[in-house]
């Protein structure tokens, strides 16, 4: 069978497909694998042993229809179900399925708080739109693959930092997902152990001040590091504190210790990380009960009720506690 899924960003939600393109790959016979995606997110899958073949687009499916029309698809999983993807089927015209967005249940516990939310995690929805074609969960997990060229040897981060240390991601799309900078403050003076900050560029000031506010030993990796680079860190870290981001998934890919940290977002919409059948030893560090939360099913550049208790009530002991054992 020739088979081509969809996804079109972003990080973290492509990360999340692995399992599904490993498991068509290595259940279906003669699976050929095609995957399309946004060009900006191709090095999340180009070294995907599972995939034959990868499209890309820059902003339309248009870009690649010709080579789309050729393939001949025996079947399309459309793992994103938006109005792009739904031109890409149309485009190919083939047999299809999509995944569950959960939409209606989501609208209804962000404004409502009536919780209609199956307790399913995103990968196992992404599973029901290929049970037809022979693939079922193995159980193993995520998968996330460096390339050589992006290994980042331990001996080359200051020395501090070459028997162990902490993955503390900072940076996260939407200030509500962020933990004020304060608050990282305060956390990285009560752990008693190396600290390597990561995020982007975006967060390289950020990441400056918190280093200049603590006294411990701290490195701010911010925008020093690609994607693949910053994944090879997480890889080699002993534990990692993150946000809801992208390298939250490729920790959970790694099989890391995880302190997910939950602000305007909660854990039931179903991306928290995903350890698969074999492994799990995480905490989630939210602050429950509260009347507004969750105040969006993505996030906002400030906090709508301007107190911002999810972020800043959330309990650090707890998060120290779990990293130093």
């Amino acid at each position: 069978m020739k088979i081509l899924l969809i996804r079109f960003s972003s990080i973290g939600d492509i990360v999340l497909t692995s399992p599904i393109i490993r498991c068509i790959k290595q259940q279906v016979k003669n699976a050929e694998v095609h995957f399309i995606t946004k060009k900006q997110f191709a090095g999340i899958l180009e070294c995907n042993p599972y995939i034959d073949k990868l499209y890309t687009i820059e902003k339309n499916v248009s870009e690649v229809a010709q080579g789309l029309k050729k393939e001949n698809y025996d079947f399309v999983v459309d793992l994103h179900h938006n109005l792009r993807s739904a031109q890409a089927k149309s485009l190919i015209g083939r047999k299809s399925a999509a995944f569950r967005k959960l939409n209606i249940q989501k609208w209804l516990m962000v404004n409502l708080k009536i919780d209609k939310l199956p307790n399913t995690h995103i990968v196992d929805r992404y599973f029901e739109t290929v049970k037809s074609i022979g693939a079922i969960n193995d159980g193993k997990g995520l998968d996330y693959f460096i390339p050589t060229k992006d290994e980042v040897g331990i001996k080359t981060l200051p020395s501090a930092f070459h028997n162990g240390y902490i993955g503390f991601v900072i940076g996260a799309k939407f200030f509500t997902k962020r933990l004020p900078p304060e608050k990282i403050i305060s956390l990285c003076r009560k752990i008693n152990y190396p600290i390597i900050l990561l995020g982007g560029p975006e967060d390289s000031e950020k990441g400056n001040l918190i280093c200049e506010s603590v006294s411990g030993t701290i490195f701010n990796a911010c925008g020093k590091y690609n994607l693949h680079q910053s994944a090879s860190i997480v890889k080699q870290a002993k534990q990692i504190i993150t946000h809801d981001t992208g390298l939250m998934h490729i920790a959970a890919a790694f099989k890391k210790d995880i302190v997910s940290v939950w602000g305007n977002t909660i854990p039931e919409f179903g991306m928290y990380p995903y350890y698969g059948k074999v492994y799990d030893k995480s905490i989630k560090a939210e602050v429950k009960g509260l009347s507004c939360r969750p105040c969006s099913k993505l996030g906002y550049s400030e906090c709508p009720k301007g107190h911002f208790k999810c972020m800043k009530d959330i309990n650090e002991d707890e998060i120290v506690q779990f990293v130093q054992t």
